[in-house]
C-alpha cells in the first residue's frame, strides 16, 4: 500500500548516504516502529549527516543538541521564566520539543543530564514544575555516541540504553563510495537541497500500518524462545525483558512492510535482532563478543 512511498524515501536517503543501504532500511524501521535510535560510531562516519537526511526526506521538524560535560537538563527540556509584564512565570520550551531530535554525543553529558531524555522518549511528553507538556507527533530520537573508550565519555545506564529500540553502526565507507564522497559535490550542499518526499501525515499512516502486519502464534513462540534463551543460557547477566521483545516484534513489523509482507517471517526477526538486542545484553563470556545475537539465533530452533 505504501511501497512506493518508501522506496521514494529510501532512494532519496541513499542519495546522500552513499553505500549504506541496509543501516539506511534499519534507520527507517526504527522510526517507522515508533522507536529510538542510537548510533555509535567513530567522528565523521555520516551519524550526524544521516540524522538530518531522515528529518529532510520526511518532512519533519528538526533540532540538534550537543551534548556536553556542562550540560543541564533545562537547556534540553526548557524553564520557567518570570515575565514582569504578566507578572507569573512562563515556559520556554527547549530544543526537545521537536518532530525528529539529534542528541548529538549523548555519552559526553552527565548520566544526571542524559535521563532529562527518559521520560520523553517513553511517555513522549515532559514534566515541568508539576506541568505535563506534549511533545510532537511523531516523535523520534536519534542519539550519537562515541566508543566508550574515548576520553571524556560517560556510559548510558541500562535505563537509557533500553529506550532506545535500536542501535546501529554506521561503518567506513567501502572503496567505491568513498570515491564518490571524495569526488562529488559535498554532502552538506546536498543535503540542504533535499526536499520532502512524503507528508507528516503520510509518515504518521505508514506508521499505524506497521501495527497491522500480521504477526502469527508460531513468530511469537520463536520470539519467546529468543527470549528464554537469553535469560536461562547463563551466556548474559540480564536476560531479555518483556519490552525488549515487544520491540522486537515491532521492529520486525517495520522490516516485512519495507519489504512489501503483509505478515512477519522467522527472517525478518533475525534481519533486526543484532540491533534490537546487542545493546541490552552483556556477555559472562568474554568469547562471544559484541555480536550475542549472532549465537542467540544459532542456538534457537525457528520451529
Amino acid at each position: 500500500m505504501f511501497s512506493a512511498d518508501i522506496t521514494s524515501v529510501l532512494h532519496a536517503i541513499n542519495s546522500i548516504i552513499l553505500g549504506k543501504e541496509h543501516t539506511v532500511k534499519l534507520a527507517l524501521s526504527c522510526l517507522l516502529a515508533k522507536g529510538h535510535l542510537l548510533i555509535e560510531d567513530v567522528p565523521g562516519v555520516g551519524k550526524t549527516t544521516l540524522a538530518h537526511t531522515l528529518a529532510n526526506a520526511l518532512g519533519l521538524g528538526f533540532q540538534r543538541i550537543q551534548f556536553t560535560s556542562d550540560m543541564l537538563p533545562a537547556d534540553i527540556l526548557g524553564v520557567s521564566i518570570f515575565e514582569r509584564e504578566s507578572n507569573q512565570f512562563n515556559f520556554h520550551k527547549g530544543p526537545i520539543f521537536s518532530q525528529l531530535l539529534l542528541a548529538d554525543e549523548v555519552n559526553r553529558a552527565t548520566p544526571r543530564t542524559q535521563s532529562a531524555l527518559l521520560e520523553a522518549m517513553e511517555e513522549r511528553q515532559v514534566s515541568i514544575e508539576g506541568e505535563s507538556y506534549e511533545l510532537p507527533t511523531p516523535f523520534f530520537v536519534i542519539a550519537t555516541q562515541n566508543p566508550s573508550n574515548q576520553i571524556g565519555t560517560f556510559p548510558l545506564p541500562e535505563s537509557q540504553l533500553d529506550r532506545f529500540l535500536m542501535k546501529i553502526e554506521i561503518g567506513y565507507p567501502d572503496a567505491a563510495a568513498e570515491k564518490e564522497l571524495l569526488l562529488g559535490v559535498d554532502r552538506r550542499q546536498l543535503l540542504q537541497q533535499l526536499q520532502s518526499v512524503i507528508s507528516t501525515d503520510k509518515l504518521i499512516n505508514i506508521q499505524a500500518a506497521v501495527q497491522d502486519i500480521h504477526i502469527s502464534s508460531a513468530i511469537v513462540d520463536y520470539v519467546q524462545r529468543l527470549l528464554a534463551y537469553s535469560r536461562d543460557s547463563g551466556h548474559f547477566h540480564f536476560g531479555l525483558s518483556p519490552r525488549a521483545g515487544l520491540g522486537l516484534l515491532r521492529a520486525a513489523q517495520a522490516w516485512a512492510l519495507i519489504a512489501e509482507r503483509e505478515h512477519v517471517l522467522p527472517e525478518d526477526v533475525q534481519a533486526v535482532l543484532a540491533t534490537v538486542v546487542n545493546h541490552r545484553l552483556q556477555a559472562r563470556d568474554e568469547h562471544l563478543g559484541h555480536d550475542v545475537s549472532a549465537t542467540i539465533i544459532s542456538q534457537v530452533a525457528i520451529s
